[in-house]
């Protein structure tokens, strides 16, 4: 995936750390509502909110109307499995549900039929939405290997409004 032409949205130089929830704004049209994002991902979390919140929050107009393509192709990080994206549906939504977004695929056009028919005829998910307080135990679960993206896209597929909340 590249960018296109004459666009540049580089994601800032950021230490991250492998359990840190990586959360790209690209609607700007509700202050409100973001900061009701923000406030959910900043809160602990786990059993008993043992857990702090771990956040990295891109918050620039450089990426209003990106793309989850566009994300993607910015977000380059072997150590990243899944960035969130807060999107215009994420600021209209009652949920806030953010759209996660796996950084992890195959390139169906580069796979050999013979042996990947399968996959390609039934691509692996690359997004589902997630509300905000849903996304430490993704994110966590996800680098650690305890679930894959494909499990949490089908528990969110699941939900009457099609969003996975904290388990």
């Amino acid at each position: 995936m590249t960018m296109p032409e004459g666009l540049e949205r580089p994601l800032p130089k950021i230490g991250r750390d492998l359990f840190d929830v990586l959360v790209i704004r690209a609607d700007f049209s509700d202050d409100e509502a973001w900061n009701a994002v923000v406030g959910e991902l900043r809160r602990p979390w786990g059993p008993g909110d043992e857990f702090p919140a771990r956040v990295l929050l891109v918050d620039a107009p450089a990426w209003s109307g990106a793309t989850a393509d566009e994300v993607l192709a910015a977000a380059v990080d072997e150590d990243l499995s899944v960035v969130f994206l807060a999107d215009r549906e994420t600021m209209q939504s009652p949920a806030r549900a953010l759209l996660a977004l796996s950084t992890v695929w195959e390139e169906e056009s580069e796979l050999d039929p013979v042996y990947y028919q399968e996959l390609i005829e039934s691509p692996e998910p690359r997004e589902f939405r997630a509300g905000p307080a849903a996304a430490h135990g993704v994110q966590v679960d996800l680098a650690l290997g305890n679930a894959d993206f494909a499990e949490y896209a089908g528990a969110a597929s699941e939900e009457p409004d099609q969003v996975l909340r904290p388990i």
